[in-house]
């Protein structure tokens, strides 16, 4: 799996451990900044990154600034971008399994390098389970960004 990363300068440092992690991992990665602590705005590279997943250039986003809240928000309005923040193992997996979620979003102010991992692990290999109610409900929140 190819997972695009992304991060604003608060993010910066746990981006970079997710990432040598992730390829340690045998995942491929597509970085697309910050490259450095120096000050960014966080709904510039969440476009960067939401982009990336929506041209398939990965399957999947992780996307980290000081709470996981803004890079959320702003990456939930690119259209097919289906975002959520988590800080526990099971939101993680489960907005994959039932929502579909194709870009995780981190608080490194929140959360530290061994918890961010478990959770990266079990966004990466959670699958969407494709029930009906399941289907019904994404297509739902499709419809709400088409006639929003």
């Amino acid at each position: 799996m190819k997972i695009v990363l992304g991060a604003d300068h608060a993010g910066y440092e746990l981006k970079e451990e997710m990432a040598t992690r992730l390829v340690d991992s045998g995942y491929e990665i597509v970085d697309v900044g910050t490259h450095s602590t120096e000050s960014v705005d966080y709904p510039d590279v969440a476009e960067t990154l939401g982009r990336a997943v929506l041209d398939g250039e990965a399957e999947r986003g992780i996307l980290i600034c000081g709470s996981g809240a803004g890079a959320s928000i702003a990456a939930n309005k690119l259209k097919g971008i289906r975002a959520t923040v988590a800080h526990d193992a099971y939101t993680a997996h489960q907005s994959v399994e039932h929502d579909d979620v194709n870009v995780l979003t981190l608080g490194a102010r929140v959360i530290g390098p061994d918890q961010a991992w478990e959770l990266v692990q079990s966004f990466v290999n959670a699958k969407f389970s494709g029930d009906e109610r399941h289907v019904r409900r994404v297509n739902k929140v499709k419809a709400l960004e088409e006639n929003f």
